[in-house]
C-alpha cells in the first residue's frame, strides 16, 4: 500500500487533511509504518473508497481509465493507464485490464511463486444489474452511471468521468541552485490551475521509496542544500467545486547542480529591491534573450558562440537564468526581443502570469518564425486598451499611412524588394495607468540585423514611427482620451544600430537628413531623395552606452529604451555590467550571462500635462 494512500486513509480517519498526514506516515520509521500498516488496513478499506478515472474528451473517440491498484498480498502498489475506444465493448476494456494485472503479477512472482490463477475484474451495481453485455462506455456515460463500481480483486473503485484531469507536465533537465523551478508545458483539462494544488519533494535517488518534502505549490526556489538531490513535482489537478483528478508526478532526470556563481544580474537587483509605488512611475525592462532556435543552431556553436560551453547554450540552462534575472527588476512593463514562441507560452507565461508576479503577456511572432517579440505589463498598474502586431515587410506596400514614404523608395526594385521581404515586427500596447488619467503607448521591436542594412533600418524605424503616430491618433478618438498630450510613448527594442548611426538621430534628434551615410550602407539598394522626421521628443533612458551586446564578433550598443521626455522624466536608470564582467569568459552568453545582449532596465515618471 503506498504512502499518499495510507496518508488519505489517516486523513479520514482522524479528520486532518491530506497534506499534514502525508507527512506524519513519511516521518514513521519502517519498522513503525509498516506496524502501523497492519493494523491500519481493516479500519482504512472501511473508510476510503478508491477512484477510477475515465476521461473522453468531446473532439476525441478515445476514453482514458486511470487508477492505482495496490494489494499487499500481491505485492503490487502501481498506477495503470489504459488508452482504449469510446465505442469498444465494455467486456472487452475490463479483459484487457486484467490480462494486463495478471501479466504484472506474473513478472513479480516470477522468482517467489505463482500468482493468482485469475484476476477478477468487473463492473457491478447500479441499475444494470451487473448486464454490460455488448454495451459500450460511450453508452455507459451517456446514461446514468451512478451507483456503478469497479471491482479489481477485493479493491472496489468509484467510477468518475471526466474528472480534472493532466494532460501535459514537464521538468526541466536542468535545475540550478538559488533559482526557481517550476513544471513547464502545464495542461489541465475540466479543471483550473488555481484550485489545483502542487507539491514538491527531493530525494537522493529518483528510486528512492521515501521523499522529503520540499515546497508547495508551482514554483520552488531550489536551496543550496537541495544539491544533488534529485525533485519529485505531484499536482492534483482540481476543479472550482473542489473535484480532485488523478494525480500527475514528474521526476527531474537529474540532481539539482550548484549554481554557476554569482551572476552580474543579481548585483544589478540591488538596485531594484522593490516595485515602485508612485502611480505615475514606470520601472522598464527590454532584453533580447537570445532565441533557442539560433543559440542551438549548429553555427552558433562552431562560429558565433564558439567561446561558450555547449552547456551553458542549453535553453534548460539559460531559462532559470533570464527567468529570475527579469523577475528580480520588479518592473512594470517588459519588453523582450528573440523570444521562442515555446518559451513565451511554457515559461514566461508560467512564471510571471502566476501570483506574486501577475503580469499579463503578449507575443508576437516575426511571420512564420517561430521566435518574435512579446510585452508583459503588470496587472495591479496597467489596463489593456489596444495591442497590435504588424508585421513590416508584407505590410509597407499596403497601408495608406506608409503611401508617402513607400512611394520614394519603391522605385528601386532591388530595395524595395529586399525591405518587403523582411520578417520584422513591430508590436504596440496601449495602456492606461490604472486610477489616473495618463496612458502608455508601448512599442517593442527587433529590427534587421544584416551588417549592410543600415538604410534598411532607418526606413523600418520611418515606417515604425508613421505606424506610431497613427495609432495614438486614433487612440485619441477611439477611446475619448482627452488629447494626445495624456499619451507617453516608450519605445523598445533591439534596433541592432550603435548610436552613430541614423536611427539614433531620428528618435533623438527627430531628424535622419537626406546626407547620412547610412542611406548607403548597400551601394545596389542605396536610398536618395528621402530624409526621415517623427514628431516625439525622445530621449535614451540608459543614454549610449559602450555595450548591449558582446561577442567575440561584435561588440556594441544596440539596445535602447526611448521615452517621450516631454511626457515622461528618468528618474534613474540601473548601472550596465562593466566590460571585465562581459569579457571575464571571453564574452556572453557564458555561465553566468544567458543571453549575448543585456537588459536594460529604467524607472520613469509621467509628468503632469502642467509639469
Amino acid at each position: 500500500m503506498g504512502l499518499t494512500k495510507i496518508a488519505k486513509g489517516l486523513a479520514v480517519y482522524l479528520g486532518h487533511n491530506t497534506h499534514n498526514t502525508d507527512l506524519i506516515v513519511r516521518s514513521l520509521t519502517p519498522q513503525t509504518r509498516a506496524s502501523f500498516l497492519t493494523r491500519f488496513c481493516s479500519t482504512f478499506n472501511s473508510v476510503i473508497m478508491e477512484k477510477v478515472y475515465f476521461r473522453n474528451a468531446s473532439d476525441s473517440k478515445e476514453l482514458d481509465i486511470v487508477f492505482r491498484f495496490a494489494n499487499t498480498n500481491l505485492k503490487i502498489d502501481r498506477e495503470f493507464n489504459f488508452r482504449r475506444q469510446m465505442n469498444e465493448p465494455i467486456d472487452a476494456i475490463l479483459a484487457r485490464i486484467q490480462s494486463n494485472i495478471q501479466n504484472r503479477l506474473a513478472k513479480t512472482f516470477k522468482k517467489s511463486g505463482k500468482p493468482p490463477a485469475e484476476i477478477n475484474v468487473k463492473l457491478f451495481g447500479g441499475s444494470y444489474d451487473g448486464n454490460f453485455k455488448e454495451m459500450t462506455f460511450a453508452e455507459l456515460f451517456s446514461k446514468d452511471f451512478s451507483g456503478i463500481k469497479l471491482q479489481v480483486v477485493d479493491t472496489v473503485y468509484e467510477m468518475v468521468f471526466n474528472p480534472p484531469w493532466i494532460s501535459s507536465l514537464k521538468l526541466p533537465s536542468c535545475i540550478l541552485a538559488g533559482f526557481v523551478i517550476y513544471p513547464t508545458n502545464v495542461q489541465i483539462q475540466f479543471g483550473e490551475r488555481q484550485f489545483s494544488k502542487g507539491v514538491w519533494y527531493k530525494a537522493k535517488k529518483p528510486t528512492d521509496l521515501d521523499w522529503e518534502i520540499c515546497g508547495e505549490g508551482f514554483q520552488y526556489l531550489v536551496k543550496p542544500e537541495d544539491v544533488g538531490y534529485y525533485l519529485k513535482f505531484i499536482l492534483t489537478p482540481r476543479n472550482k467545486q473542489g473535484i480532485d483528478g488523478p494525480v500527475m508526478e514528474k521526476v527531474s532526470n537529474s540532481a539539482v547542480q550548484d549554481a554557476p556563481g554569482l551572476c552580474p544580474f543579481q548585483n544589478r537587483h540591488h538596485y531594484t529591491p522593490d516595485y515602485l509605488s508612485d502611480s505615475n512611475e514606470i520601472r522598464v525592462v527590454t532584453y533580447n534573450l537570445l532565441a533557442d532556435l539560433y543559440a542551438s543552431s549548429d553555427y552558433a556553436g562552431s562560429t558565433l558562440f564558439s567561446y561558450c560551453p555547449s552547456k551553458f547554450l542549453q535553453i534548460d540552462y539559460r531559462k532559470p537564468l533570464f527567468i529570475n534575472e527579469i523577475i528580480g527588476y520588479n518592473s512594470d512593463l517588459i519588453c523582450l526581443q528573440e523570444v521562442d514562441q515555446r518559451i513565451f507560452d511554457f515559461d514566461l507565461k508560467e512564471i510571471l502570469e502566476q501570483p506574486p508576479y501577475n503580469f499579463q503577456g503578449l507575443m508576437a511572432p516575426k511571420g512564420k518564425c517561430a521566435e518574435g517579440v512579446a510585452v508583459f505589463f503588470r496587472k495591479s498598474r496597467f489596463e489593456l486598451l489596444d495591442s497590435q502586431v504588424l508585421h513590416l515587410g508584407s505590410n509597407i506596400p499596403v497601408l495608406p499611412v506608409f503611401e508617402s514614404l513607400w512611394n520614394k523608395i519603391k522605385v528601386n526594385t532591388q530595395l524595395a524588394e529586399r525591405i518587403c521581404d523582411r520578417s520584422t515586427t513591430l508590436q504596440t500596447c496601449l495602456l492606461r495607468i490604472k486610477g489616473t488619467d495618463n496612458y502608455v503607448l508601448v512599442a517593442n521591436t527587433h529590427l534587421y540585423f544584416h551588417p549592410d542594412a543600415d538604410h534598411i533600418r532607418l526606413l523600418q524605424m520611418g515606417f515604425s514611427i508613421l505606424f506610431v503616430e497613427h495609432i495614438i491618433s486614433k487612440a485619441v478618438k477611439d477611446f475619448n482620451i482627452g488629447s494626445a498630450q495624456n499619451i507617453g510613448l516608450i519605445f523598445c527594442g533591439d534596433f541592432n544600430s550603435v548610436p552613430e548611426c541614423g536611427i539614433y538621430k531620428l528618435m533623438t534628434e527627430q531628424l535622419a537628413a537626406e546626407s547620412l551615410e547610412d542611406w548607403r550602407s548597400n551601394s545596389e539598394e542605396a536610398v536618395s531623395n528621402v530624409e526621415l522626421s517623427q514628431p516625439f521628443k525622445m530621449t535614451s533612458a540608459c543614454g549610449a552606452p559602450e555595450f548591449t551586446h558582446y561577442t567575440t564578433l561584435f561588440s556594441g550598443c544596440l539596445d535602447y529604451i526611448f521615452y517621450q521626455s516631454d511626457r515622461f522624466e528618468l528618474l534613474k536608470y540601473v548601472p550596465l555590467p562593466t566590460e571585465e564582467e562581459l569579457k571575464a569568459n571571453a564574452a556572453i552568453p557564458s555561465a553566468v550571462f544567458p543571453s549575448d545582449h543585456v537588459a536594460l532596465v529604467a524607472d520613469l515618471r509621467f509628468k503632469s500635462v502642467t509639469e
